[in-house]
């Protein structure tokens, strides 16, 4: 008996251990959570006085030898407020964006084409092996196997997640331009500079508005006063000494000088007519992913740095959370689908309205919204604390516009329908709908509503029961009734 009480009470406290551990680890979680939020808010300028937001094209253009980069202009306070910045490549056929890495994470959002692209992850293994043309040791002639880190494939579609400080390229191997909108999260807690925008290229010599987006009028100015000769860039191969890298590679001075690209003049998007890049038509992670339908596991232990998927797909009809077949369809990414968003604090939602759909009017409970048009028009309303209007207009294709936390918003598509792609500040963005079947109003009793705006009860249920709808509304009588008057 005595044993058998001994065991018992050795099996509770190793329970308990599991138990406490468990908690332990979540209450952990939680505070990382917490810390990272609260650096956003740290980071993020202290008194925003947002009376008034604008939807945005972009107002800065450097053009490259097989493409074009355009950036949003950083000193509208609506830019510095949420701590984010936006950018927009164009990379044309045999287009080549040379490796570059940048202080703050980065989701990129494939609007158009296809290609292949990789990231230089530090200390993960060479995976990938191609032959690379001959070699001659003394009269022989032996193949040269190239090893390199793994190559991606991506399309239209597609997001594409980059961590800060990692560097990565592009190529377009298809005939199709690519053309992609990119968020770039200054306020994010793996940025421990200040909120401008760095990119540090390991190629080329960029020309220093590519390198580096201030913030802030102060800022602003400060750069509007520095000489043309200060504004000139170059790659981080360039401010050191010709000697000493020689030295570090093992290879002559003459390849170093071509290293750091002093006389370089083709931009950042430079044509490569004979790259040569080979790889896997289907990976094993996809097959994988197929086997477990669709899916991928989440315990902590499927996914390494190394191996981190850091691509999904959320532009297929297929992919939808929410369809309405008269509305329109909208899909959600969060670090549940895509686990290194949980890394980088960031998520994404994709939404196609149809021809006068309605969005429910709703507001973001725990981020930001950064709203890039893509396709199609129409009209976007958003509403601040005070209950006025901060913005009321039309929006149409490539205008960029920013919603802060709690602003509520209602979007309406135009005759021509509307597409776009919102980037959030949240690994797991939440809203709270004001209309329809998962409204805030519909979860509140008939009578609180009737003593909140003094209507009758009738009143009271047709708020809450005339729409059934999720997300997306289809186009109501009184839409109807407006577009043929």
């Amino acid at each position: 008996m005595a044993s058998y009480c001994s065991l018992l009470s050795l099996c509770f406290l190793i329970l308990s251990h599991c138990c406490f551990a468990q908690l332990s680890e979540q209450q952990n979680v939680w505070q990382r959570l917490q810390q990272q939020q609260q650096h956003r808010a740290f980071r993020s300028k202290t008194e925003c006085q947002i009376e008034r937001l604008n939807a945005q094209e972009p107002t800065r253009r450097f053009e490259s030898e097989a493409g074009v980069i355009e950036f949003w202009d950083a000193t509208q306070e609506q830019f510095e407020c949420a701590g984010v910045q936006a950018v927009r490549h164009e990379i044309r056929r045999n287009g080549l964006l040379l490796p570059y890495y940048t202080n703050t994470p980065l989701l990129m959002y494939i609007i158009q084409g296809r290609g292949i692209h990789s990231t230089m992850i530090p200390g993960c293994a060479e995976t990938f092996e191609s032959q690379s043309g001959e070699s001659r040791t003394g009269e022989r002639r032996r193949s040269f196997n190239d090893r390199h880190q793994k190559l991606r494939r991506f399309r239209a579609g597609d997001v594409l997640a980059l961590p800060a400080g990692v560097s990565f390229w592009i190529y377009n191997d298809a005939e199709e331009p690519i053309v992609t909108v990119s968020l770039l999260d200054t306020s994010n807690h793996a940025n421990q500079l200040d909120l401008s925008f760095r990119s540090f290229f390991l190629a080329g010599n960029p020309h220093r508005g590519v390198q580096q987006q201030f913030v802030g009028r102060r800022e602003a100015t400060m750069q509007a006063r520095r000489s043309e000769q200060e504004r000139s860039g170059g790659n981080i191969f360039n401010g050191f000494d010709t000697e000493l890298l020689s030295e570090a590679f093992n290879v002559n001075v003459e390849t170093i000088r071509k290293l750091q690209g002093q006389n370089e003049e083709r931009g950042v998007i430079v044509r490569a007519e004979e790259l040569r890049l080979n790889l896997p038509e289907e990976s094993e992670e996809e097959e994988r992913r197929k086997q477990q339908g669709g899916r991928w596991p989440v315990n902590g232990l499927e996914e390494t740095l190394c191996t981190m998927k850091l691509r999904q797909h959320i532009g297929h009809p297929s992919r939808s959370d929410v369809y309405n077949p008269r509305g329109g369809r909208v899909t959600t990414l969060n670090s549940n689908t895509l686990p290194i968003l949980n890394w980088l604090q960031l998520s994404a939602e994709r939404g196609t309205l149809f021809q006068n759909a309605i969005a429910a009017p709703h507001w973001n409970t725990n981020a930001h919204s950064i709203i890039y048009i893509i396709r199609g028009s129409g009209r976007i309303q958003v509403v601040g604390n005070a209950g006025r209007s901060v913005f009321d207009d039309e929006v149409r294709q490539n205008q960029l516009l920013i919603v802060p936390q709690n602003f509520a918003i209602v979007k309406r598509a135009g005759n021509e329908g509307l597409e776009y792609i919102a980037f959030k500040t949240n690994d797991n963005a939440m809203t709270n709908q004001l209309a329809g079947r998962l409204s805030a109003l519909r979860a509140m009793p008939e009578e609180v509503l009737m003593n909140s705006y003094q209507i009758s009860r009738q009143e009271a249920r047709s708020l809450k029961y005339n729409r059934e709808e999720l997300t997306v509304f289809a186009p109501g009588s009184r839409s109807s009734r407006r577009e043929y008057a």
